[in-house]
């Protein structure tokens, strides 16, 4: 069958991420003794500095990862809403909805602890041998993709005006970043070089030592100092206002990430792995327990009515995701993945498609939502349809509101450690950059409502609902399978249809078609609240890509679906790696869609 690329095989290891440089470089750290850890703590840093656009330091982590011969867990490094982020605050400020830009739309930042935390407890290398790459494109430049540029200019106006500490890294000169020219950064590297010497002064000779010592200079040193005083000055968001955020010294001292139990299901021989009912994670997992219990017992493989079935299932899992996911309150995920539950809801989907948006009674409650999504059950679109310019990259308004940008990474090494991480948030285009650190805070806190007594309520202290979501798949209590995709909503439909392409489709050279599934024709709908400011919703809407067999867009079109043709080559940007327990035969795949994602191993 053929494929843009081939599903690499190897012994060695096998990194698959968003782009190049980041996959090299995790790669150069396994040829250099590490461990998966220490590689994608090194890749997630370079994605900070090569995909700015798209994640930053002061952005969000969530982490699957399955350590040889141990237990699966999930990592956390999605930070919490600050003590003074109320919905009362929030009201007293006109504000129907969190700005999607600015400071009071910053989360506390997760996504350095998360990675100094993954390196401390399961790396080997010191901190500055996990920096220096980042250090090194940061410092002496490295060639920016066309998004990049892209981004920039869309948001132009706004840097040159308001947020002009951003204009110093990606307008030098009033120029946009170019491919083909170095783009520099020497502020981030100038941070990465302090605050590496101040951790080795404090921790000494000792691995962990210093990077504790790191973890408290983000806290309370320097770093955190430059971000309370970014967070205090008045800033221009999408509301039209200038704000201050709330985020204080305290809210940063006090928090850091922690590890739990994944959350699982099994379906036909794979036992998935995502993060909790604080992530939108167990979407997937709905997805699978609405379908048959057994792979072969689905429509046949990418006809208009197995397209059909899976978008109607997705409907239905992104309406439970409304009424019951969130962090301010008790998801009731054991009966939203039970059998008597699923099959209740599996007969909802019908020959036609369905423009109601119909979250479930889990256990006889009745679901809460808020106003805004009360109006879009209502049938009525809230957002126009948009035809996104490249899947899993930003769709930026003049005024930095962004929508569906992240990155990931995928790795497993020589010795059965996998690794499965999407990093994003603190992107260019969601705050002013810090002047004295070279990165701007987040805006993750845009996907909380303002209205009280839901379980996504703005809450202090409690985790903002979040899109990221990593998997790892196990079969036959091994794991087997690492991957993800950037993309906002468009995550766990994209990866749903990812693993299915794997369960469905016949094996390469002996092991998983990854890229095979990679390259599979992809869409998705628009059926629900969107989680990016300003929160649209399309009741019906399914926006496939230029190349999808027109029998199947016939056909979506005759069931009642809204049928979008978006570009080629425009939906997902899926990274995966895997690893045959039986044979120790490693094996990885990357998206071509944005011609940026690779993989590489040996």
């Amino acid at each position: 069958m053929f494929t843009t690329r081939p599903t690499l095989q190897g012994t060695f290891g096998m990194v698959s991420s968003t782009h190049w440089l980041a996959s090299q470089c995790a790669m150069a750290v396994l040829e250099d003794g590490g461990n998966a850890y220490d590689a994608a703590v090194a890749a997630g840093f370079v994605l900070h500095v090569v995909e700015p656009h798209l994640n930053g330091p002061a952005g969000e982590v969530p982490i699957v990862l399955a350590p040889a011969g141990g237990e699966v867990r999930v990592l956390c490094g999605q930070g919490t809403a600050p003590a003074g982020a109320s919905i009362a605050h929030y009201r007293s400020l006109g504000l129907d909805l969190v700005p999607g830009t600015g400071p009071l739309a910053a989360a506390v930042p997760g996504a350095f602890d998360a990675w100094m935390v993954l390196l401390r407890d399961h790396g080997t290398r010191p901190l500055a041998h996990v920096l220096r790459y980042a250090v090194g494109y940061a410092e002496d430049g490295h060639p920016p993709v066309e998004r990049i540029g892209e981004t920039v200019e869309t948001v132009r106006a706004l840097f040159e005006t308001e947020w002009t500490s951003s204009a110093a890294v990606y307008l030098p000169g009033g120029r946009a970043p170019e491919p083909g020219t170095l783009l520099r950064n020497p502020a981030l590297a100038a941070t990465w070089r302090r605050l590496t010497a101040e951790a080795e002064r404090r921790g000494g000779d000792d691995r962990v030592g210093q990077i504790e010592a790191a973890r408290e200079i983000w806290r309370t040193g320097f770093v955190a100092e430059a971000l309370l005083a970014q967070s205090g000055r008045p800033t221009m968001d999408t509301s039209g206002s200038r704000h201050t955020g709330t985020l204080t010294a305290v809210d940063l001292a006090g928090w850091s990430a922690t590890y739990e139990a994944p959350v699982t299901h099994d379906w036909d021989g794979w036992t998935l792995c995502k993060p909790g009912g604080w992530s939108q994670g167990p979407v997937l997992l709905q997805q699978l327990a609405l379908l048959p219990p057994r792979a072969a017992d689905l429509p046949p493989y990418g006809s208009g009515a197995y397209v059909h079935r899976l978008i109607e299932g997705c409907k239905l899992a992104m309406a439970d995701r409304e009424g019951w996911y969130g962090d301010a309150a008790d998801v009731p995920l054991d009966t939203l993945l039970s059998a008597p539950y699923n099959t209740a809801r599996r007969a909802l989907i019908g020959e036609r498609a369905s423009y109601e948006l119909r979250p479930g009674s889990p256990d006889g409650r009745a679901p809460a939502l808020s106003a805004h999504v009360r109006a879009a059950a209502s049938g009525r679109s809230t957002a126009p349809a948009p035809v996104l310019p490249g899947a899993g990259e930003p769709t930026v308004a003049g005024d930095g509101g962004t929508r569906g940008d992240t990155c990931h990474v995928d790795i497993v090494d020589r010795w059965g450690n996998m690794v499965s991480a999407t990093p994003s948030g603190g992107w260019l285009q969601s705050n002013p950059v810090v002047p004295e650190l070279g990165f701007p805070l987040g805006t993750r806190l845009q996907m909380a409502w303002l209205d009280p007594g839901l379980p996504n309520s703005l809450t202090p202290g409690r985790r903002p609902r979040t899109t990221l979501s990593p998997s790892l798949a196990l079969r036959d209590g091994e794991p087997v399978l690492a991957f993800g995709t950037p993309g906002g909503d468009q995550q766990d439909q994209w990866q749903t249809h990812f693993l299915l392409a794997l369960a469905l489709r016949p094996p390469v050279r002996g092991g998983l078609d990854l890229q095979g599934a990679v390259d599979a024709p992809n869409w998705h709908n628009d059926s629900f609240p969107g989680s990016f400011h300003p929160r649209g919703t399309r009741p019906g809407s399914v926006t496939v890509e230029e190349g999808t067999d027109p029998d199947v867009i016939a056909e979506l079109r005759r069931r009642g679906h809204d049928v979008t043709v978006g570009p080629p080559w425009s939906e997902g940007r899926l990274c995966a790696v895997a690893r045959d327990p039986a044979t120790g035969v490693l094996s990885a795949a990357a998206n071509p869609r944005g011609m940026q994602g690779y993989a590489v191993g040996r």
